[in-house]
């Protein structure tokens, strides 16, 4: 029965062009180029963990360090006194899981008057325990750092490698012959590096730092991975490195920007800001869908038939490029924001949850300049 469901999903009719079979792309000494290997989708999963690994090291012995030497403090908050029943009100909280954990009018009345304490004092113990869960800001920079770091060595790897691949200049190139192009090393390792990367990503979201846009990110690593793995098995391969290489570009500047706005080098963070925002619109809105899914919508029909599984692949594409628009929405608010306040505040693409709940929560309780002094990236 096993053997019957796998033939049914694996047919040749849906992820393979006509007349193709999983013979002829299977990879083996006595074929005339190298085909992606299927089994070679389990290798980004322990390299995950040595990317985990690698990036611990990293914020420990380099970017913490040089964060210190930049003035960045690792200061934690001061500890809510100890109250067991508060404690087990605030774990109980439904809005615990939402990161909105700042109380409502009526919850903080019920609250004080089940534990006969004033709601001042509730609301202060509430303040300082949620205060406890937030990463200090030097935990921000080295996850930015960390980013950054791998978004630089990705972009500057996949141009080395693509560089004098004739598919980086002329797009036509991704469709003619296909199937049978074959994978040279450095495109394997390049796919392989980057599979794994956003593996990591997908297991750390849960104990970095919350952010605002937490399940668009988890979509899109998600969605990434499977445009990945859908285009290392049908030999989409090619099509795949340009988009993973464009996607790279923006972020550099993204990270850098947080970094340098965790730093509190503000002129600095303003620069690069303006530089990411005009790359993300050029990359994102630009050459994404008009030259790399026009490509795949209009040009590849004309080059080659078509079948189920690329219909797939497509579709993975544009769900890329409808978490693009949204994140642009964001970046456009901050950028509105920034030109109106002189400098760069709020959010860039996202904001850690908890930042949002405290600036929603004291701007009802205090002057506006409190509430821009309490806003973070």
């Amino acid at each position: 029965m096993l053997r019957q469901l796998l033939d049914t999903f694996w047919r040749e009719d849906v992820w393979l062009p006509p007349n193709t079979t999983w013979e002829d792309i299977a990879p083996g000494p006595d074929k005339a180029v190298v085909y992606t290997d299927y089994r070679h989708l389990l290798v980004p999963l322990p390299l995950a963990f040595v990317i985990i690994f690698l990036r611990q090291m990293l914020e420990k012995y380099w970017f913490a360090p040089f964060g210190k030497s930049l003035g960045i403090k690792h200061t934690r908050p001061k500890r809510a006194p100890n109250n067991p029943k508060l404690e087990a009100a605030y774990l109980a909280s439904p809005k615990i899981k939402h990161k909105q954990l700042f109380l409502s009018k009526d919850q903080l009345c019920g609250l004080a008057k089940q534990l006969d304490m004033t709601e001042r004092q509730v609301e202060r113990w509430w303040r300082l325990r949620r205060s406890q869960d937030k990463p200090s800001t030097l935990v921000k920079f080295c996850e930015n750092m960390w980013r950054f770091t791998f978004y630089l060595y990705n972009f500057s790897y996949g141009l080395f490698v693509l560089w004098d691949k004739e598919w980086l200049w002329d797009i036509d190139y991704c469709y003619l012959g296909y199937p049978h192009q074959g994978i040279t090393n450095d495109i394997w390792w390049h796919y392989m590096i980057s599979s794994a990367f956003y593996w990591a990503l997908t297991f750390s979201q849960f104990w970095d730092v919350k952010h605002k846009d937490f399940w668009q990110m988890f979509v899109h690593h998600i969605a990434t991975i499977a445009l990945l793995s859908f285009s290392w098995v049908v030999d989409l391969h090619r099509i795949g490195s340009l988009v993973l290489l464009f996607h790279d570009f923006a972020d550099i500047f993204l990270d850098a920007a947080k970094a340098a706005k965790y730093a509190a080098y503000q002129r600095l963070c303003d620069t690069i800001f303006a530089i990411f925002t005009v790359l993300w619109v050029v990359t994102r809105l630009g050459f994404f869908p008009f030259y790399i899914i026009w490509s795949t919508s209009i040009r590849a029909p004309m080059l080659l038939p078509m079948f189920p599984a690329y219909y797939i692949f497509n579709s993975l594409l544009f769900l890329l490029l409808a978490l693009h628009m949204v994140w642009t929405w964001f970046i456009f608010q901050v950028a509105y924001k920034a030109i109106n306040a002189g400098k760069m505040e709020g959010d860039i693409r996202s904001s850690s949850s908890s930042d949002i709940s405290d600036s929603s929560h004291n701007s009802n309780h205090s002057t506006p300049n409190r509430v821009n002094n309490k806003k973070e990236t």
